[in-house]
Formats: C-alpha cells, sequence, structure tokens
C-alpha cells in the first residue's frame, strides 16, 4: 500500500474531500472552516478534537510526502485556502471518491449505509453500484483500499473499511479462505419471508438514521 496516512490526516483529506462536494462556495477551505470541519459532531466517527496546529502538520504532511493537499492563493482572499488533489496519488471515480470519503469520516460501514451517505457527494446508486465500486476499491494495483469485515455483533451484513491508514486488524477481517461453514437450516417460506422483511426493516432504520444526520448537517449549515 503506497499511501499511509494518520487518523488526523485522513480526517484532514476527507474534510477537503467532503466539503468540495457539499459546499461548493465554501471551497477551497480556511483553515478556521477546516478544523471545524474536523471537529464536527455529526457525521464523524470517531469525533476529534484538533487543535490548529494539528491540522497545519496534517496539510504539511499531506503536501509534501503525499501531494494530496495544498495552499492556493484565490484573487480577492485575505488569507490562505487548502484544497485537495486526491486524483494525483489515487485516481478514483465519483462514487468511489465518495466512498472513501465517508469511510473516513465514519469509519466501517455497511453497502446500505454507504449507498444512503453517498449521495449526498455523488447523487443517487443503486446497491450494485456500490458493490462493484467496493469491488474496484479492493482489486487496485497498489493494493486493496478498502477491506470487508464481519458484520459484528448484532449486525446482519458485513461492513468495509479503508485501508488508507495501514492495514485493518485482522481479526476483523473476513477469512475469505476459511472453510465453508456449515449450511443453516432452511427456511420455510413463511419464516424467509419473515426473515426478509426483517432484514428490509433493519437496513430502512439505518437509512432513516443517516437521513436524520444528512438533515442535522445541513441545518447546522445555516446556523
Amino acid at each position: 500500500m503506497e499511501v499511509l496516512l494518520s487518523e488526523i490526516e485522513a480526517r484532514v483529506l476527507a474534510c477537503l474531500m467532503e466539503k468540495e462536494a457539499t459546499t461548493p462556495d465554501y471551497y477551497p477551505m480556511t483553515m478556521n472552516s477546516l478544523v471545524s470541519a474536523c471537529n464536527q459532531k455529526s457525521n464523524r466517527n470517531p469525533a476529534m478534537s484538533v487543535a490548529e496546529q494539528d491540522v497545519t502538520a496534517a496539510l504539511d504532511e499531506l503536501r509534501y510526502r503525499d501531494g494530496v493537499a495544498w495552499q492556493v492563493t484565490l484573487s480577492g482572499s485575505r488569507v490562505p485556502k487548502y484544497k485537495h488533489d486526491i486524483d494525483k496519488r489515487l485516481p478514483l471515480g465519483p462514487k468511489e471518491q465518495a466512498i472513501m470519503c465517508e469511510l473516513m469520516l465514519r469509519g466501517p460501514q455497511t453497502v446500505g449505509e454507504l449507498r444512503t451517505r453517498t449521495q449526498r457527494l455523488c447523487g443517487p446508486s443503486s446497491a450494485d453500484e456500490i458493490r462493484q465500486a467496493l469491488d474496484d476499491l479492493h482489486q487496485r494495483d497498489i493494493g486493496p483500499l478498502v477491506v470487508k469485515l464481519s458484520p459484528g455483533h448484532g449486525r446482519r451484513e458485513s461492513r468495509f473499511a479503508h485501508t488508507l491508514c495501514g492495514d485493518v486488524a485482522e481479526a476483523e477481517t473476513i477469512d475469505e479462505t476459511a472453510n465453508t461453514p456449515a449450511a443453516e437450516p432452511k427456511l420455510s417460506p413463511t419464516q424467509q419471508r419473515i426473515a426478509d422483511l426483517e432484514e428490509k426493516v433493519e437496513l430502512m432504520q439505518g437509512e432513516i438514521k443517516v437521513l436524520r444526520e444528512t438533515f442535522e448537517t445541513f441545518r447546522h449549515q445555516f446556523e
């Protein structure tokens, strides 16, 4: 894996990617707005509390080591502003870039969560389109940019995580070479319909939660 970022560097880069898509009128970003975006409480996992010097150091690392963020001077601007150029190191399509951005901002997520959350960055996508983009990200020549994780306690769906901060803990990843587990007992038609409905309800509940988070973020922009 050629690109290896610290958690703060990943947060700074993801915030630049996010704001370019969601608030283009305020992009490139000032230092104050970038610090605020990194410390934002909504749409962030984990929450961070970083100071200006932390963001400055992260920008320096990104700019001089990885070449994916730099300072620009705009006509009429009295303060330095910052933008990203992740395509310089990692050429990504719109959906791939949106997925990487969301994974850096919010940590491991399911296909359903990514499908809903990436809409604000690249428009609507189907679950199949998200799966295809994840597959493309996993099969990069330089190494996988995302890995598939086990569903975790109380979850039905597998999650995906980015690898820009290094390898994900082996205990969390699904071992694709492991022996196939014994087949589960076959459900009756009625039991299968109930299971399918439960899965759909769980997915809808997750999407409603995400929509609420997105609305709160949108509302905070006007406060």
